[in-house]
């Protein structure tokens, strides 16, 4: 089993920036590749950018490219989705994913665990 508690959600304007955070706790979490979903009103959840523990490889939606950055600290068995830059279409709840294997664009279904979500709205 994997607990993932996420955090840093909020209202923000378009330019802004937010840090948010996912707590990983359990006792095999660190054997899962990390990843932020977000799912807008109406629209299916879609990935965002996904990592594994220790560094090394990880994968940025082409949509987010640039502006958001995903990060962990390893002591602190947390994940950090960085979000700059942004805009009122970025707008959703977002989503700590953990997933059994690292790929590059993974879908909601692969997701073996899900955190409770955290709303970011982002105003014009």
């Amino acid at each position: 089993q994997v607990q993932l508690v996420e955090s840093g959600g909020g209202l923000v304007q378009a330019g802004d920036s937010l840090r948010l955070s996912c707590a990983a706790s359990g006792p095999s979490f660190s054997y899962y590749a990390m990843a932020w979903f977000r799912q807008a009103p109406g629209k299916e959840r879609e990935f965002v950018a996904q990592t594994g523990w220790g560094g090394g490889l990880s994968f940025t939606a082409d949509s987010v490219k640039g502006r958001f950055t995903i990060s962990t600290d390893d002591a602190k068995a947390t994940v950090y989705l960085h979000l700059n830059s942004l805009k009122p279409e970025d707008t959703a709840v977002y989503y700590c994913a953990a997933l059994s294997r690292i790929q590059r664009f993974p879908a909601a279904r692969d997701v073996n665990y899900w955190g409770q979500g955290t709303q970011v709205t982002v105003s014009s």
